[in-house]
């Protein structure tokens, strides 16, 4: 890998730095590639050819990640929606069902024993929801 790439890569990961850690506060891609110190199409592109996926939405992943915590955690679904940075409760419920296959409610109620036994760091990695 040559040196300008090993630059982008660097730069690339401060944006998902920022979305990983203020995932909850409003986050546009103008924001994003400002902390990678590029413009915002060409951080866009940059961000899908390095990570398989648009800025947007590995936000929304991250956002609804955060959110299944949350609600295995016993945590309200309109409180969850709140805490991750949704302002509509439609729109984060058709999300979630979109990404995860059922509906937040649904998700909450279910039994989640068998999570709670895997070690945090390797749970991230299993239960992180799929978007493709």
């Amino acid at each position: 890998m040559d040196a300008k790439m090993l630059k982008t890569l660097a730069h690339l990961r401060r944006a998902r730095d920022l979305m990983d850690r203020h995932y909850a506060e409003p986050l546009d891609v103008p924001a994003m590639a400002q902390r990678a110190l590029m413009s915002p199409a060409h951080f866009s592109r940059e961000f899908k050819r390095a990570y398989g996926e648009t800025p947007h939405s590995y936000l929304l992943t991250r956002r609804i990640e955060r959110a299944m915590h949350l609600l295995r955690s016993g945590v309200g679904v309109t409180d969850a929606c709140m805490q991750v940075g949704w302002t509509s409760l439609g729109s984060f419920s058709t999300r979630f069902t979109e990404v995860v296959g059922e509906s937040p409610s649904a998700y909450r109620e279910r039994e989640h024993s068998q999570t709670e036994q895997i070690p945090s760091c390797i749970a991230k990695v299993l239960l992180r929801p799929e978007r493709f």
